[in-house]
């Protein structure tokens, strides 16, 4: 029994290590990363290693020093995530999953050590663009088939279904002043309820259109997209089954002009 187990990979054994600690089953770890439990299966007895976006959801799960294990299998190190987090995160650093960075208050002008209140999720930032009023945005509909081209990191608390959030970018004028064109907008594709989504940034999906970002608004049972700039019309979306909410927008950065 012994030699089965060291027969075993180290990364097999990192995965059935965190699915038991988080009391799921093959089953049910399985519906969190969107595979099937087979896949699950054959991951923990060593006879297929996870891809690196699986491995990037595995970090997210794992939600302690070990994230780092999992996100390095995916080819990312903590100076990745580092060079594209924005600076105000690094005040909500946990510190626990950075074991070799000094964590400093940026702007303290002294070495200031912040509470371990919170931990970092690595949200994959896509190859694609969602437009704004008057733009064509990218027409692919499954985010899930789009390859990252960086990662972003973002603290948990901003991430509340961190398997199902990805970035993307922003193209058009439409948003502004609230987005501009080049930033990067949040995206939780498990939020497409249209009853709870009134008042809210979404991005949206037609055949014709592509990706395209807005304001979600209901007025007595009609559905309109809206821009926040009011020089660029509203869109009424009525009956039209063309129009898909791919998810709700979280949260968007963007750089100082």
């Amino acid at each position: 029994m012994a030699r089965r187990q060291n027969s075993v990979p180290d990364w097999a054994q990192r995965v059935a290590s965190l699915r038991q600690r988080h009391r799921l089953s093959q089953m049910e770890l399985a519906r969190r990363l969107r595979c099937s439990a087979m896949t699950i299966s054959r991951w923990e007895r060593g006879m297929l290693e996870p891809s690196a976006d699986y491995y990037i959801q595995l970090g997210n799960l794992s939600g302690d020093a070990e994230c780092w294990f999992f996100w390095g299998r995916a080819g990312l190190q903590s100076s990745d995530l580092m060079r594209v987090m924005p600076d105000t995160q690094s005040k909500r650093l946990r510190t626990a999953a950075y074991p070799n960075l000094d964590i400093v208050v940026a702007g303290s002008g002294t070495k200031k050590h912040v509470p371990k209140s919170t931990r970092l999720v690595a949200i994959p930032l896509l190859r694609i663009h969602a437009a704004t009023h008057g733009e064509s945005g990218d027409k692919t509909l499954d985010l899930d088939q789009v390859h990252a081209e960086d990662m972003i990191a973002a603290p948990s608390e901003w991430c509340p279904n961190p398997a199902y959030t990805t970035c993307l970018r922003v193209k058009g004028h439409s948003m502004g002043p609230l987005i501009h064109d080049g930033y990067i907008v949040a995206v939780d594709y498990s939020q497409t309820d249209r009853s709870e989504l009134d008042g809210k940034l979404v991005v949206v999906w037609n055949e014709d259109k592509g990706l395209s970002i807005s304001r979600f608004r209901r007025y007595r049972g009609v559905e309109v997209l809206e821009p926040e700039n009011r020089e660029y019309e509203s869109m009424a979306l009525g009956t039209d089954r063309a129009w898909r909410v791919i998810g709700r927008v979280l949260w968007w950065i963007g750089k100082a002009p």
